[in-house]
């Protein structure tokens, strides 16, 4: 790649996605590439109202897709799980690597520094998340959902004002933006499964910018790598929409071998469904095919289908 290319990273303005952008720019600089960035403010950026209405996560990238499309941008940096998984990734584009994994776990933030099972009965917690609703009404029916979007220093700041009294966010997210002493708890992987591609930064370019790839590759974190094609392989295949409370995650043990469990909730939290198994570490997308065809003999199609699909 010429040194003298500047590449310009696409990435949603919020501080988070700043963030991460940022650590991109400083990776590239380490290797002598110089780069700026291009901020997009995305549709789901603009609305606060129910996500669904938009489309689901889509709306985080769909944007900036196309500003990689019309060569406005060279590299757009995501956070995985705001990438859909139920469609192919948009024809032209393609991914050019992942950086280490950040912490899977979600944490709670509350006014008091209560934990959650504390508090008292009619406590509100605010969030937009399915996936979280689903496994709080399983857990904690004693609390109140009450739904709360932005990004985290919008929702930290809404729990400051008293709109809600209870938070949760992902730890990985608060570590970005310097807000981790801020948390109360961490929650359990059984008690809280995390999304899809959590924790992850995936990278993404034209698939024909063949210098970029090969200089993004650099980058690429090969465990990551691994887990995010099983974790994204196994909600390909069970073709959940934006109103899916689903979640699951891949990691990679000492020995090589791959483990991948996956969940799917109905909306309340009164059904759900679990799959884990193990592949080798050479065939990440195949475990994800084959923990994704589990959950649905299980009855995941039934689950997901009677939840209304996005508006």
């Amino acid at each position: 790649m010429s040194r003298s290319r500047i590449i310009r990273i696409a990435t949603r303005s919020s501080p988070m996605a700043l963030a991460q952008a940022e650590q991109v720019a400083t990776l590239l600089a380490g290797f002598g590439v110089g780069s700026e960035l291009v901020k997009v403010t995305t549709a789901g950026d603009r609305w606060m109202g129910d996500l669904s209405k938009l489309g689901g996560k889509g709306a985080f990238v769909k944007e900036i897709d196309r500003a990689l499309l019309d060569g406005e941008a060279d590299l757009a940096v995501h956070c995985l799980k705001d990438i859909p998984g139920d469609i192919p990734v948009p024809a032209g584009l393609a991914f050019a690597g992942f950086l280490p994994r950040g912490d899977i776990h979600d944490a709670v933030i509350t006014r008091t520094g209560a934990p959650l099972m504390e508090l008292g009965e009619g406590t509100v917690v605010g969030t937009s998340s399915v996936r979280r609703t689903a496994q709080l009404h399983l857990h904690y029916p004693h609390l109140t959902i009450k739904p709360l979007r932005g990004n985290v220093n919008t929702r930290l700041a809404r729990l400051e004002a008293g709109h809600v009294d209870v938070l949760i966010a992902a730890v990985s997210g608060l570590h970005r933006v310097g807000q981790q002493h801020r948390i109360t708890e961490t929650l359990d992987l059984e008690t809280m499964c995390p999304p899809v591609g959590a924790g992850i930064i995936a990278l993404q370019c034209r698939g024909d910018d063949t210098e970029l790839l090969d200089h993004a590759a650099r980058l690429d974190d090969p465990s990551t790598h691994q887990q995010a094609t099983a974790e994204r392989a196994m909600l390909h295949a069970l073709q959940g929409h934006c109103n899916s409370p689903i979640a699951g995650y891949a990691a990679i043990e000492p020995t090589g071998r791959i483990s991948l469990r996956g969940r799917v909730f109905s909306a309340n939290g009164s059904q759900w469904l679990d799959s884990h198994h193990w592949g080798v570490g050479e065939e990440p997308e195949a475990l994800g095919f084959f923990v994704g065809a589990d959950l649905l003999r299980q009855g995941a199609r039934a689950i997901i289908d009677a939840i209304p699909f996005c508006r």
